[in-house]
């Protein structure tokens, strides 16, 4: 099944960066949701599997990054620089 979302939902792709979740694409019960996201730095869209999508922090909801995006993000950087 394949959901448009509206409106897209902010998010962090891990090792892509953060951007926003258009649709997600949902194979059944033995499968990942996949989260078709555009990413904001490169324009990228790409089709990531449940496990590497988080949350982007909102002050608002009390929601901080997580580790896992902070890593993430700190790497995409250290690719950058080199």
């Amino acid at each position: 099944m394949f959901t448009q979302l509206n409106p897209p939902i902010p998010l962090h792709v891990l090792g892509k960066g953060d951007g926003y979740a258009l649709a997600v694409i949902d194979y059944g019960q033995e499968h990942n949701l996949i989260w078709v996201t555009a990413i904001d730095d490169t324009g990228e869209i790409w089709c990531a599997p449940n496990p590497e999508i988080r949350m982007q922090a909102n002050w608002s909801m009390g929601r901080s990054k997580g580790l896992a995006v902070a890593a993430s993000k700190e790497a995409l950087r250290q690719q950058g620089s080199t």
